[in-house]
C-alpha cells in the first residue's frame, strides 16, 4: 500500500483509504505499507486492524526517531534507510493499492512499476483514482506510450479504478507478464 502521509483536504481521501482498509481485512489480505500514524497511511492501517486484520509496517530508522510509527501494529520492522524500505516493502508484498498522495507516494510506485518493467518482480499496481486524482498521471502514461517511450504492455501495468473493493481485488490478482523493456 502507497499513500499519503498526509490526509489531503478532501475527507473523500480518508474515506477512500478507510474503505481500501476494510476491503483488506474483509478478504483476509494483510497489509504491507510504511509504518506511518500519520495522514491515509494510519486510516489505512487502522481500518485494517479495526477488520481484524493483519498490518505490518516497514519504517526506517530517521521517522521512528520522528515518532511517526504506528504503534499498535502486528508488526512493525524499522529498515536502515528509504531505499531499504522500499526494497523490504516489496519482497513482503504481493500486489500494491496506490491511494492519494504526494513524492513518496509517487516514488514508491514508479519503483515497483520499474522494477515490474524490468522483470525484477512481478505484482499487479493498482492506482484507487479517487475523484479523478489520478487522470493526469494517466494522461502522461498513455502520452509516454503514444510518444514511444514505452510500450503498451508497460504502460497497463499501472492499473486504475475508482472503487476500493475493486482495487483491492485486482491488487490480489494475478501478476503481470514480463515483456522485454527495449522499444527500439
Amino acid at each position: 500500500m502507497f499513500c499519503g502521509s498526509s490526509s489531503g483536504g478532501d475527507p473523500e481521501f480518508r474515506r477512500a483509504a478507510a474503505a481500501v482498509g476494510a476491503a483488506l481485512a474483509a478478504d483476509g489480505h494483510r497489509l504491507v505499507y510504511g509504518g506511518g500514524s500519520v495522514g491515509l497511511m494510519k486510516v489505512v492501517a487502522d481500518a485494517v486492524l479495526n477488520g481484524g486484520g493483519d498490518v505490518v509496517g516497514v519504517i526506517t530508522e530517521q521517522l521512528l526517531d520522528l515518532e511517526v510509527a504506528h504503534t499498535g501494529l502486528t508488526d512493525l520492522e524499522v529498515v536502515a534507510d528509504m531505499h531499504g524500505r522500499k526494497a523490504r516493502m516489496a519482497e513482503l508484498a504481493d500486489g500494491v493499492v496506490v491511494l492519494p498522495g504526494g513524492f513518496g507516494t509517487l516514488d514508491e510506485t514508479f519503483e515497483i512499476l520499474t522494477w515490474n518493467q524490468l522483470g525484477i518482480i512481478a505484482v499487479p499496481v493498482v492506482f484507487l483514482d479517487v475523484d479523478d486524482f489520478y487522470e493526469p498521471l494517466f494522461h502522461f502514461i498513455s502520452g509516454s506510450v503514444a510518444a514511444g517511450f514505452m510500450k503498451d504492455h508497460h504502460g497497463a501495468l499501472a492499473q486504475r479504478t475508482a472503487e476500493a473493493a475493486h482495487a483491492v481485488r485486482l491488487a490480489a490478482g494475478r501478476a503481470p507478464d514480463y515483456v522485454s523493456k527495449w522499444v527500439d
